[in-house]
């Protein structure tokens, strides 16, 4: 465990990795294999070992940056983001594309250096790496779709740095301070707002989270695995610690659950259901941190550690399906639990877990939150969040398998399906390992939350003066397999299920794209195109008419006089001039044959023309 006066900053391994991974000879080689898992093994070694402080402290401009801030917030972030880094890079292995493996090595390094920043410029630095390392991931499918999604992704980041660097440039001029710190929301200036602003759209709170739907399930089977996992679970770092306690986010955390599973439900492609799964969770964890207690703020802490879990567990079993089968669109599927027994039963291990299943890590976190909501009597927080959770287990629990393994339109038999690498397998079942043995023994996660958990061991990142500074409310008392925890969830599994035996012949999944806030965005696009693309291709259009049959004869026209000064007048100048000085010469020449008589001849002209001269003046 934490060591003293030791910090080793995990991104740096990652960062490292991704500029020695160019100049490595040969192709998808053993050493190759071992430079991308050794990144995450640091990581991990580094997330147990390093002890509570501030480390790496850089004078910059004026500006102290601190790069490593190491206590019980930011540790149990970084143990899960190194240990799903882990899962990630043996289940891609096979994959012999180094820019895709450089741009996940510097991905997981920016969600890293994230949650370890001290000040804002330091987040800053890495939120834009981050940005920039998904940003290949979905490009990087090589295909018009991907290069389109990409793109769009990258606009949505773009616009969400700018609100967080504006955000954080505004304050300095305001406090003199880049320190990144809790911010109440009784004191905020607008500035705060702007950061807020900026961190939503990576939490992917609705309105700002078409991005997610649209990109995560147009990435690389490997680079979805990845960015299910970092980006918005960075988001919710960042808000926990800076805006823990704003009311606002217990509302856009409980609808962002509920729209999230709404347009789950209806969608047809795995990746586009889980991504919008991602919505709905990620709305369980802003809910917790906008209702701000101690409780509440372990249950996002804990959601956030067991749904990176499961979440990359359930892109892993629908890249599976996808890279064996070749579609994960659900009207094409069915069939497969008997040609993929072990994906369909690696998939149910992360489908069970996101419901809430006792015995799964779902429930051990899931349940914590909404106990804290109706603890600090957000009523309608709760009841939001128990509502989607019916809907979790629906689509995810019972939908997607139901049409992708049994009762869908069965795929031809004798269609071949591509083998599934075994490095993807060992990854698949790392993280069902983990989801089963969380749900089993919950201290293995609980001691590791921000604040202590009563009958389990502190977090070894808790300082002493932490400790002491500790209330009795900041203690949580929260018992998950207390007998009526248990009975809660199973009756909302149970009549889930009930629900969905009696709706799966309308519930069929059907081709076709559901656009939600997409379509106000294509409708800005239209309107952009409308009232601005084309004025100026018609001005662009009138000027070019003009320049053709005015312009391009006025050219015609100068060019004609440009000839005709070349030819006639400087060409005439110096051709006679020329022709002059060579008369000039021979007259002289002439003269100068040694004859008397040319001489003297000469000289009566002279004096002749002189005469002339003077009797003229």
């Amino acid at each position: 465990m934490a060591t003293s006066d030791l910090f080793i900053h995990p991104s740096l391994a990652f960062i490292a990795a991704a500029l020695i991974l160019p100049f490595m000879p040969g192709k998808n080689g053993v050493w190759r294999k071992i430079l991308l898992l050794l990144p995450p093994l640091i990581a991990i070694y580094a997330a147990f070992a390093n002890a509570p402080g501030a480390y790496m402290k850089v004078a910059w401009l004026g500006q102290t940056l601190i790069l490593g801030r190491v206590d019980s917030m930011s540790a149990i972030f970084v143990q899960v983001f190194s240990v799903m880094s882990l899962g990630g890079f043996i289940f891609a292995l096979h994959v012999d594309d180094r820019p895709q493996q450089a741009a996940a090595l510097l991905y997981v390094a920016g969600g890293l250096g994230c949650v370890l920043a001290g000040d804002y410029l330091t987040l800053f630095a890495f939120w834009e790496l981050m940005a920039l390392g998904s940003t290949f991931l979905v490009m990087l499918g090589r295909t018009r779709e991907t290069v389109l999604a990409a793109f769009r992704y990258f606009l949505y980041h773009v616009l969400g740095g700018l609100f967080l660097l504006g955000g954080l440039v505004i304050r300095h001029r305001y406090t003199g301070s880049f320190e990144f710190g809790p911010i109440a929301a009784a004191g905020a200036g607008y500035y705060d707002w702007l950061i807020l602003l900026g961190f939503c759209v990576n939490a992917a709170v609705v309105p700002l989270h078409a991005w997610l739907p649209d990109a995560y399930p147009r990435g690389t089977v490997s680079g979805s695995v990845f960015m299910c996992a970092y980006t918005t679970k960075t988001a919710v770092y960042v808000l926990m610690r800076g805006f823990a306690g704003w009311e606002i986010l217990a509302a856009a955390g409980a609808v962002m659950a509920v729209y999230g599973v709404f347009y789950a439900s209806m969608e047809n492609n795995a990746r586009r259901i889980l991504s919008y799964h991602i919505v709905s969770q990620v709305g369980y964890m802003v809910a917790g941190i906008g209702v701000g207690t101690a409780m509440t703020i372990n249950g996002a802490a804990a959601h956030a550690y067991a749904h990176i879990l499961y979440k990359g567990l359930l892109f892993m079993t629908a890249g599976a399906v996808l890279y064996s089968a070749g579609t994960a669109r659900l009207n094409e599927l069915g069939g497969l639990a008997g040609r993929l027994p072990y994906v369909m039963i690696l998939y149910m291990a992360a489908a069970l877990s996101i419901s809430g299943l006792p015995l799964f890590n779902g429930f051990i976190s899931k349940t914590m939150t909404i106990a804290g909501a109706a603890e600090a009597h957000r009523t309608l927080v709760a009841a939001a969040l128990e509502i989607a959770a019916v809907g979790t287990f629906i689509s995810v629990g019972l939908k997607l398998p139901y049409f992708a393994f049994w009762g869908g339109k069965p795929l031809d038999m004798k269609r071949e399906l591509k083998p599934i690498p075994a490095n993807m397998y060992v990854a698949m079942a790392f993280l069902a390992a983990l989801c089963l043995a969380q749900g089993l023994w919950p201290e293995m996660l609980y001691r590791f939350l921000p604040f202590p958990m009563e009958g389990t061991a502190v977090s070894p990142w808790l300082t002493a003066e932490q400790l002491r500074g500790l209330a009795a409310e900041d203690i949580v008392v929260y018992h998950p397999w207390a007998l009526w925890n248990v009975l809660q969830a199973l009756m909302l599994l149970g009549f889930s299920g009930l629900a969905f035996y009696l709706t799966r012949r309308v519930i069929v999944p059907h081709a076709g794209l559901n656009l939600d806030f997409d379509w106000f965005y294509r409708l800005t696009g239209r309107g952009v195109l409308g009232f601005v693309c084309r004025p100026a291709a018609f001005i662009d259009g009138f000027w070019t008419n003009v320049y053709q049959t005015a312009g391009l004869r006025l050219l015609k026209l100068s060019a004609m006089i440009a000839v005709f000064w070349d030819r006639w007048i400087i060409d005439g100048l110096v051709d006679n001039a020329a022709y002059g000085v060579r008369g000039l010469g021979r007259a002289g020449a002439l003269l100068q044959n040694g004859r008397l008589q040319h001489y003297l001849g000469l000289m009566v002209v002279a004096i002749s023309l002189i005469l002339a001269l003077v009797w003229y003046f």
